[in-house]
């Protein structure tokens, strides 16, 4: 008799059964290779999450929400007093308690928001408040709404929220296991461009990932803080300033090691129409670079990253 017929055959569903089994260890290996080099792209659980809030309005503005892995929230300007009721809601959702509020300069689109919110709290507690306050005459004569910010922050109580007022860069805080550095302050020795050259410039980080939030800073300022804090302003996401125009010079942007853009930009200005706005430019600047990834608030809404 032939090998061929003489080799015992398997019955038929006990072959299927072999097959099956076959096909379930060569899925759960090619699982298992899949989640390795997927695995570096995982949110981070013991790194913070940071939310790029977009405007209700489509205008200008700059609001950020970052909170620990322990839940504490911290909040970075807020926005025009119109994205105060859309802000308290996204708090409130969130434990409605913040820990530390920043606040990087005072135009409206800043701190209209939270001079909105301390009018009347409804339930909000705020820890503390980090600012680099203006002296009196940096302060135009019109400008009541930082008076009136100002004045709010002067009469809180210090046991229920501390205030405090950075005069010099360096200045560094720790909230959970998020580090935080002061690397501009208030420039009274600037006189062009006097508010958004006298914006705070901060670096948020921990073992996983680093921003640096530049606000509206403008030539002068952001040369400024390249020659004292260089090294600090590399990071892996850099928020471009002052929307993305009229901001950061080319060579500061070209100077700066960072991964990725966030814009807190309306349509208008990231695609403009208007002469005067140089979003263009900047957006070369970054293809220059080589950037690849752009998160703008006015085109993608919420921007959560993990």
């Amino acid at each position: 008799m032939s090998s061929l017929l003489s080799r015992k055959v398997l019955p038929f569903p006990k072959f299927l059964r072999l097959c099956a089994l076959q096909l379930l260890f060569l899925c759960c290996f090619a699982c298992a290779a899949f989640a390795g080099k997927a695995s570096a792209y995982r949110p981070k659980p013991n790194s913070f999450t940071l939310w790029q809030l977009p405007s209700q309005t489509d205008t200008i503005g700059n609001s950020y929400v970052l909170m620990t892995p322990k839940g504490r929230l911290i909040v970075m300007d807020g926005g025009y007093a119109s994205e105060a009721p859309y802000l308290k809601e996204f708090i409130r959702e969130r434990g409605n308690v913040v820990e530390a509020w920043f606040l990087t300069h005072p135009h409206s689109d800043h701190i209209g928001a939270i001079n909105e919110i301390l009018k009347d709290p409804q339930g909000m507690r705020i820890n503390a408040v980090y600012h680099s306050r203006f002296p009196e005459n940096m302060i135009g004569r019109k400008d009541a709404l930082t008076r009136a910010l100002y004045a709010r922050l002067d009469v809180m109580d210090p046991a229920e929220t501390k205030v405090v007022s950075f005069e010099k860069t360096g200045g560094t805080l720790e909230i959970d296991t998020i580090k935080f550095k002061i690397l501009g302050v208030t420039n009274p020795e600037i006189t062009a461009n006097v508010y958004n050259n006298s914006s705070m410039i901060i670096r948020v980080w921990d073992a996983y990932k680093s921003v640096v939030f530049l606000a509206d800073a403008g030539e002068e300022c952001g040369d400024k803080v390249l020659s004292l804090h260089k090294k600090d302003l590399d990071c892996d996401y850099l928020q471009v300033s002052h929307h993305g125009q009229a901001g950061c010079s080319e060579s500061f942007y070209k100077s700066v090691k960072f991964r990725f853009c966030l814009w807190p930009t309306p349509t208008w200005v990231w695609d403009p129409k208007e002469a005067r706005l140089t979003t263009l430019d900047t957006r070369r600047w970054m293809d220059e670079i080589g950037i690849k990834r752009h998160y703008v608030s006015g085109r993608d809404g919420l921007v959560v990253i993990k």
